[in-house]
């Protein structure tokens, strides 16, 4: 991949169902902050909405960017999860890298199988044959053995299995400071370190 504009970074943003809304909505808050950024293409399936309502008390599928944000952004694409016609659906239209941020053990099977079967997978998929970096921060326990085949399917295929596990070492005081240092860390793994992220002895 040629070298990267920091100031021109496209980056996709898939949620799906799995616990840990608090965790996407923080990562969109971040990448539509960050100058770094130019464009954000969002993607939430039907599960990931779900789970918005039970979690965030967000219900229903419109305006979504501005429930999570809490106002409007030009930075952001919102794109249905069957728009299989989305320009990330082809690996000519450029972007940087793509987080799926919590990834449910179905969306890393669609995945790691190559299925495509909508816009998520299919992004994905493009993400891993343009051979971009693809973050699956997975959520679910216990791994069954499926899951941890998968884990190792996508893994082989060029993609970074980040699951959603909390530190302790930074001494969080609740249970946003927890999400936050997560987030931090996802980005900071894609090349976009944050300012304020906890660093381990960063005195030193």
């Amino acid at each position: 991949m040629s070298e990267v504009v920091a100031q021109e970074r496209v980056i996709t943003l898939a949620i799906t169902g799995a616990s840990g809304a608090i965790f996407a909505r923080l990562a969109l808050q971040m990448l539509d902050a960050d100058a770094r950024v130019r464009r954000i293409h969002l993607m939430a399936s039907d599960a990931a909405l779900r789970v918005f309502a039970q979690e965030l008390q967000l219900a229903g599928r419109t305006q979504l960017v501005e429930r999570l944000l809490e106002r409007s952004s030009e930075k952001i694409v919102h794109h249905g999860q069957d728009d299989i016609g989305a320009a990330i659906a082809s690996g000519s239209h450029l972007t940087h890298g793509m987080i799926v941020l919590p990834c449910s053990m179905g969306t890393l099977a669609g995945i790691a199988n190559g299925l495509a079967s909508n816009l998520i997978e299919r992004a994905a998929d493009v993400t891993l044959k343009e051979r971009r970096p693809l973050v699956l921060c997975v959520r679910e326990t216990p791994f069954n053995r499926i899951h941890l085949r998968n884990m190792q399917l996508a893994a082989e295929a060029g993609a970074t299995i980040y699951p959603v596990i909390p530190t302790f070492y930074n001494h969080p005081q609740s249970v946003e400071d927890i999400a936050r240092n997560f987030v931090h860390r996802v980005l900071a793994h894609i090349g976009l370190p944050q300012a304020g992220a906890y660093e381990w002895k960063a005195e030193e």
